[in-house]
C-alpha cells in the first residue's frame, strides 16, 4: 500500500513538473505583455482558468474592467519564471505612455492556464511614484541572466530577500547587500547616495515593522526573486492597514545588487501631507 502511494505521489509530482516548464512560462508571460499593450483583456480570459482569481491592488475585480483593457505603451517589461511554483513575475513600465504606469504583475500557473493573477498597478500619487526616473535607472542595470556556473540556489535566493525584511523587525539581522547595491522606489534611486558602493544600507531600513503575507517567486536562471507583500503603514492615511507592495531582488553571488518596488497607496500621496506630488485621475481604491 505504501508503495503504491509512494508510485503515486511520484506520478503526480511527475505531471506537475510536466505541465510546469519554462518554456510554458516564456509563452504565458509574452502573451500576457502582448495583451497588456493590446488592451485586450479577452486574450487573458482565453488563457486563464473559468474560476481565475484576478485582483488589482488586492482589490478583486472582473478582468472585463481593469487596467487589462487599457492599451499600454511599455517602455520596459521584465518576467521572471518559477517552474517549482509554477508562477511568474512581471515588471511593466510604461513611461512614455499617455497615462504613466508601473506594474508589477504575479501570477500562478495551474494546468497550462492562470488561475491567480495578481497586479499592482501604480500611477502618479503613489509611493514615490515616478515612471521617467523608473525607466531612466533600470536603463542603467544589467539584469542579464546569470552565468550557469555562477548561479545560486533556489534557496540562496529566496532566503537573500527575505532576509531583507526580517531586517525590518529586528535589527540584528544580517541583510546581504552587495557591493555596489541600489534600491529603486517607485522611481527614485538610491544609488546617488554612493554610485560604487552600497547605497542599500546607507538609504536606511525600518526596525520594528512586521511584513505580512510574504509570497515569493524564484528565477534561479535570473538570479532574482520578487516578494509580494502587504507593506504596514506605507500609506500614512490606512494608519498601519498593508498596502499591496512588491519587491524585487537581484542576487549576484548570494548578495543583492539590485531592488525594485511597486508600492500602491488608498490615498494620492500616500497620506504625507503634500510631501508626495498628488495631482492625479485614478480609479477609486478600496481595502
Amino acid at each position: 500500500m505504501a508503495f503504491s502511494s509512494l508510485i503515486g505521489f511520484l506520478l503526480f509530482s511527475a505531471s506537475a513538473s510536466a505541465h510546469c516548464t519554462r518554456e510554458l512560462l516564456i509563452e504565458i508571460t509574452d502573451k500576457y505583455v502582448a495583451a497588456q499593450s493590446a488592451g485586450a483583456f479577452g486574450d487573458i480570459v482565453e488563457l486563464a482558468t473559468p474560476n481565475i482569481t484576478y485582483t488589482e491592488n488586492e482589490v478583486p475585480m472582473d478582468i472585463a474592467k481593469g487596467i487589462l483593457t487599457e492599451p499600454i505603451k511599455m517602455d520596459h517589461n521584465r518576467s521572471i519564471h518559477d517552474t517549482v511554483e509554477c508562477a511568474t513575475f512581471t515588471e511593466i513600465i510604461a513611461a512614455t505612455n499617455p497615462h504613466q504606469y508601473v506594474i508589477g504583475t504575479r501570477m500562478i500557473v495551474t494546468d497550462h492556464k492562470i488561475s491567480l493573477m495578481e497586479s499592482i498597478v501604480t500611477d502618479e500619487g503613489d509611493w514615490a511614484f515616478n515612471a521617467t526616473g523608473y525607466e531612466y535607472w533600470n536603463s542603467l542595470e544589467n539584469w542579464d541572466p546569470i552565468p550557469e556556473d555562477k548561479r545560486d540556489t533556489r534557496e540562496v535566493i529566496q532566503a537573500s530577500g527575505n532576509a531583507y525584511f526580517e531586517r525590518f523587525k529586528n535589527e540584528s539581522v544580517v541583510v546581504p547587500f552587495g557591493i555596489p547595491c541600489s534600491r529603486l522606489e517607485g522611481g527614485a534611486s538610491t544609488a546617488p547616495l554612493n554610485m560604487t558602493g552600497d547605497s542599500c544600507t546607507l538609504a536606511g531600513l525600518p526596525s520594528t515593522l512586521v511584513v505580512t503575507n510574504r509570497r515569493f517567486v524564484v528565477d534561479e536562471v535570473m538570479g532574482v526573486v520578487d516578494i509580494y507583500l502587504g507593506f504596514p503603514g506605507l500609506d500614512r492615511s490606512q494608519g498601519e492597514t498593508p498596502m499591496p507592495d512588491s519587491h524585487m531582488f537581484r542576487i549576484e553571488e548570494g548578495k543583492i545588487r539590485y531592488i525594485h518596488t511597486v508600492s500602491s497607496c488608498v490615498e494620492a500621496g500616500c497620506g504625507f501631507n503634500g510631501t508626495i506630488p498628488t495631482s492625479r485621475v485614478k480609479r477609486v481604491r478600496h481595502y
